[in-house]
This record gives C-alpha cells, sequence and structure tokens, in this order.
C-alpha cells in the first residue's frame, strides 16, 4: 500500500561533476537499508558512468526511514552534473519539492553547481546544504560553509557535514530531508496528473515510463493517455522504483513510480509529458516541460552502409533514454546514408558515440561538429543551417548570424591571466568578473559557440590545472564575417571535412587541416592534392607523393632514351590511374581535425 502523502518526501541531489553525490547516494541506501551494497557505485549502473566517474541518465530509487516511529518513504532522483546534461537535470527538478546540495568540501562551490542550484530555486524546492569529504586531508569545511552562506544566505547550523565513504552525517542528512523538505502537495480526488521524467527501453516488456503523481490515483488496469501526445494505453503493471521494480495495485499522489503498458515505439514518449485517465482527463498539462535545443551538430554514419536501418533503431532506443539527443536523416556524397544529429555539448557527443558502440555494436564515422547558423538571404528570408554543406549560394547571402553563449567561468585567481587570453582567443567579450571569497574569481564572458565547441573545455581545463569550472546558456544571435572551408582532395571536395569558421581564422586553420590530412591519409599508387579553398580561392596546398616502383632497374648503361621511355610509361600509368582511382579518407583524419592543436 502506498504511504499517507504526508510521509512522502521527493528529494534531489544537486553537485558538480566529482563532488561525490553518487557515493552519498549509495550511502543513503545503504543507511535505510534499501540495499547491500556490494562493490563500487550501486545507482550508476552503466559502465561508462563507473568508469568516468560522471552520471549521465536520471535514476530514481524508494527508501524507507523511520523517525520516532513513524516511516516515511523517501524518493530520491539521483541526477547528472555535467553541463551537457542541464536537460536531464531540469526534469528531475520538475518531480522534487526539495534538493541536497552537495558542495566538494576540498574543492568548494564549481560553476555547475550554481547553475542547477538556480534552476531548483526558480521551481522553489528546499534547499538542504551538504559540504561533503570532509574526511579528505585537504579539506576546508568553514571556508566552503562561508561560500555556501555568501551563495544561499542560509545560517551556519543549516548546513550539514558529511561523508560519502565514511557515512559521517548521512544520519543528519535523512533527518533534515524528513524535517526540511516539504511533503508533496496534491488533490487525490482530482483527475489524474502524473509528470514523465524518464523512460527506458526494455527489450521484452517495451517502453518503461518513469513518473510522478502529482494529482489524483493510478491503478494497475486503468485506462490512461499520454497528454502531448494524445495515445492511449492501458496500466498493466504499475509499481515503486526500489533496485528493482515492486509493481503496486494503485499509486496515489505523491508517489514516484513506473508504468508499462506495452509501448514499441519510442516515439510516443516524450519526456516532460503528462499522463492522465481516458474517461476522466485532467484539463491542462504540468507546466516545467520545454523542448530541448541542441547546439551542436554532427552526422553520423554507419561505416557498412548496410547498417542504416540498425543505426536508425539504435539511436531511437538511445533517444528513449536521453530525452536532449534529436536527429534527422541526411546523405554525404563521400560517406553515404547518415544521420544528423543534434547534441547538447561535445561531452554529450562523445556519450552518444560510445553508447552506440558498446550497448548496441555499431560501428560509426561522426564528422566535424558544428553549431547551427542563421543565414539571411538577400531575398530577406532566414535559414536555419545546421550543416556547412547546406549553405546557400555565397551570391545569394546578405548576412549570416551565429550563436553567442553566456559562459561563466569559476577558478583561482592566479589563473585570471591565461583564462582571459584564451577567451579573448576565442573571440570572447568580457563581460563581468566578481570575486566571490579569498581568492575565488567568477568571470561572464560572451562568446561565439562555435568557438568552444571543439576544444575549450580541455584547454581550460589544462591551463587552470583543473581548477577552473565553465557553464554556459545560449544568449542570441549575432551577425559575423564567416566563410565556408572546403578541403578538396585532387579537385573533388570531400563534404564531410567542409568546415565554416571565422574569417580570420580561415587560413590558418586550411593550412593546418591539409598538414594533418597529409599526416593521416596513407600513400596511394598516385599523387594526392590536398588543399584548402574559400569559394573559388585556394588557401593551402599540400601534396601526397606516390608510391613508386623503380622501373628503370632494369636498364644498366645503354642510352638515357631508354630510362626516359620507361619513365614516360610510368607517368602515363600514374596519370590513368588518378582519373579513376578514389581516396580513402580514414577515419582518424575526420577525428583529428576536431583536435588540431
Amino acid at each position: 500500500m502506498s504511504a499517507d502523502i504526508k510521509n512522502i518526501r521527493n528529494f534531489c541531489i544537486i553537485a558538480h561533476i566529482d563532488h561525490g553525490k553518487s557515493t552519498l547516494a549509495d550511502r543513503l541506501l545503504e543507511y535505510t537499508k534499501t540495499i547491500e551494497i556490494t562493490e563500487g557505485q550501486m545507482l550508476d549502473d552503466m559502465d561508462l558512468e563507473k568508469e568516468r566517474g560522471i552520471t549521465i541518465k536520471s535514476h530514481a530509487i524508494q527508501m524507507e526511514y523511520a523517525v520516532n516511529g513513524e516511516t516515511y518513504v523517501l524518493n530520491l532522483i539521483d541526477t547528472p552534473g555535467h553541463v551537457d546534461f542541464s536537460y536531464e537535470v531540469s526534469r528531475s527538478i520538475a518531480a522534487c519539492e526539495g534538493a541536497l546540495l552537495v558542495v566538494d568540501a576540498t574543492q568548494g562551490i564549481q560553476a555547475q553547481t550554481i547553475s542547477n542550484l538556480y534552476m531548483a530555486i526558480d521551481h522553489d524546492l528546499e534547499i538542504i546544504p551538504v559540504i561533503n569529504k570532509i574526511d579528505m586531508p585537504n579539506a576546508m569545511p568553514d571556508e566552503v560553509e562561508d561560500e555556501i552562506i555568501e551563495l544561499l544566505g542560509c545560517k551556519h547550523e543549516e548546513i550539514i557535514r558529511a561523508s560519502g565513504k565514511t557515512g559521517e552525517g548521512v544520519e543528519d542528512i535523512l533527518n533534515a530531508v524528513v524535517e526540511r523538505v516539504p511533503h508533496p502537495e496534491g488533490d487525490e480526488k482530482a483527475p489524474l496528473q502524473a509528470l514523465l521524467f524518464d523512460s527506458v527501453f526494455n527489450s521484452f516488456r517495451g517502453i518503461i515510463a518513469y513518473f510522478k503523481i502529482e494529482n489524483g490515483v493510478l491503478r494497475h488496469g486503468d485506462k490512461v493517455k499520454f497528454f502531448n501526445t494524445g495515445m492511449e494505453y492501458t496500466a498493466d503493471e504499475i509499481g515503486v522504483l526500489k533496485m528493482d521494480m515492486i509493481p503496486q495495485k494503485e499509486l496515489r499522489t505523491g508517489d514516484v513510480g513506473y508504468i508499462i503498458s506495452g509501448i514499441k515505439d519510442s516515439t510516443e514518449v516524450k519526456v516532460g509529458d503528462t499522463i492522465t485517465h481516458v474517461n476522466r482527463p485532467c484539463n491542462k498539462a504540468i507546466e516545467g516541460f520545454e523542448e530541448v535545443k541542441p547546439m551542436v551538430f554532427a552526422g553520423v554514419y554507419p561505416i557498412d552502409p548496410n547498417d542504416y536501418e540498425n543505426l536508425r533503431a539504435s539511436l531511437e532506443k538511445l533517444q528513449l533514454n536521453d530525452a536532449s539527443l534529436s536527429f534527422m536523416p541526411e546523405s554525404s556524397v563521400a560517406l553515404g546514408f547518415g544521420f544528423r544529429c543534434g547534441f547538447l555539448g561535445l561531452l554529450h557527443m562523445e556519450i552518444v558515440q560510445e553508447r552506440l558502440d558498446r550497448e548496441y555494436d555499431m560501428d560509426v564515422i561522426t564528422t566535424v561538429p558544428n553549431v547551427s547558423y542563421m543565414v539571411y538571404t538577400k531575398q530577406g528570408e532566414a535559414v536555419e543551417v545546421h550543416n556547412p554543406s547546406g549553405l546557400p549560394d555565397l551570391t545569394m547571402i546578405d548576412h549570416i548570424e551565429e550563436p553567442y553563449i553566456r559562459a561563466t567561468v569559476i577558478t583561482d585567481t592566479r589563473f585570471i591571466g591565461p583564462i582571459m587570453t584564451l577567451c579573448l582567443g576565442k573571440r570572447g567579450e568580457l563581460i563581468k568578473q566578481e570575486y566571490i571569497s579569498g581568492n575565488r574569481v567568477e568571470i561572464h564572458y560572451l562568446l561565439p559557440l562555435g568557438e568552444i565547441v571543439i576544444d575549450f573545455y580541455d584547454k581550460l581545463k589544462s591551463i587552470s590545472k583543473g581548477y577552473a569550472s565553465f557553464d554556459y546558456h545560449f544568449d542570441s544571435f549575432r551577425p559575423s564575417k564567416l566563410a565556408k572551408l572546403d578541403i578538396l582532395l585532387n579537385g573533388e571536395p570531400v563534404d564531410a571535412l567542409s568546415t565554416l569558421t571565422h574569417n580570420d581564422n580561415a587560413v590558418t586553420l586550411g593550412r593546418r587541416m591539409c598538414e594533418k590530412l597529409k599526416e593521416l591519409i596513407p600513400r596511394q599508387q598516385f599523387d594526392i592534392a590536398i588543399q584548402a579553398a574559400i569559394g573559388a580561392k585556394i588557401i593551402a596546398r599540400e601534396t601526397i607523393k606516390c608510391v613508386r616502383k623503380d622501373v628503370t632497374a632494369k636498364c644498366y648503361g645503354g642510352d638515357v632514351t631508354r630510362k626516359r621511355k620507361l619513365l614516360e610509361k610510368q607517368k602515363r600509368g600514374k596519370k590513368r590511374m588518378k582519373q579513376i582511382g578514389n581516396v580513402e579518407v580514414p577515419q582518424k583524419a575526420f577525428l583529428a581535425v576536431l583536435k588540431l592543436d
């Protein structure tokens, strides 16, 4: 039976990457005897999550905790901490009434913590500040406590000191959740309204959707419909999420649970949708659902053209439990048929590639990532371009606008100089800088998204020795002088290598791309000319010399014309070969263009 609404607490954990939230979540589960910890993190169940030490997916799990003879049901919705997964965070926050703000005692507040915190405050969540890792020898709990007080305006005694490793402070956290987090508000007699915050694909049961009931009651066997898509289903099984799924007869207002209704098609489940009854529907959907805006686009192509349909099926399944991935079919002269995928950022793109490889066994080639541009033609039309090959003819273009972001970097004052140099090199404009506490500074920049998309984050980490944290939000489109850089192999453009870049960087980028491709493309039987061009103007060229057989070896002595004759014959053969030969571009070459430095 489900608990009384007064005894339900729904909360999430907000933290920057590596501040120990998954370990802390495990301690909470262990303390409430929800699970026996065997090894590693229990909530991060993807291999990728364990290897990289990041949470990629939102997870939900139910715990029971007794205080003063009353049993409380605590629903923990674990959230990712990386800037690329902020959409996952936004919908987890929408399903909660409270949040634990976890800050690492050795590192203090970081950029991502602040942006997710503002999101939680916008949703009126009760914030419980927790300083984690206080058992570390280099912990500075007092300084971090001052930072939190400055950020939140709370009192010293409201901050809990804890350690996910030793389990210290875990009981205080559970008590604080029970005492401070408000119970869900809702009306059991109202029509059913449930917020769908996640979904996973199971090859035996179809799609399993996770939801939180805002109003009404859901019973086993009810006829339900999804508000935004209008599709109708029967609730074959409903239940709560512990380490496994535990079926229940009914779920009431405030409960977090799952529903299995034999849905097979991934497009029918939109995360953020509202579930309601067919006979007595609610009159409006739950707010807080936003369509996600991809920031980075790249072409994903199967290495074997016959895998095209498998790739489509894999992307659809992946989209189910990663709602921020979007894709549409496209074709390329060099690579055949594939998909143009939209990602939230570069880490997101890397994770999607890895998951395609591991979970669905797909070998794919990914083209150079780029952002979307607004192109205004001389007829006054505005066209959104995701791919350099989709650019209208240069004579038709009036001007191009590129997306700018507002970036926040939090770092140690020692690194202000190098970070400013990096941002200015990326055509950034300084908006303001503020000192947070002691020697920590928060710098705000306006930057073109296209400049940071490839290697900005890696460079930022290396020049700040890992002490800078970075977060960004889309700001606006601004006019920009952009040039389309084409790479030609033997005069044929390779569309997968073309990029849009700023005029000032075009020549150096073209030169570096040619040099890099010369290293990576294997020598053939004929000369290969690699050229970089803007429009009809060639700006750089490299030549890969052909592999030659010494055809004059059998001539010794005699007249020089005998040698010349053999060489001329070889030259004609090479020329004919060049006309019919095609150049194989290895996958390494596509990737190396991303990491030119």
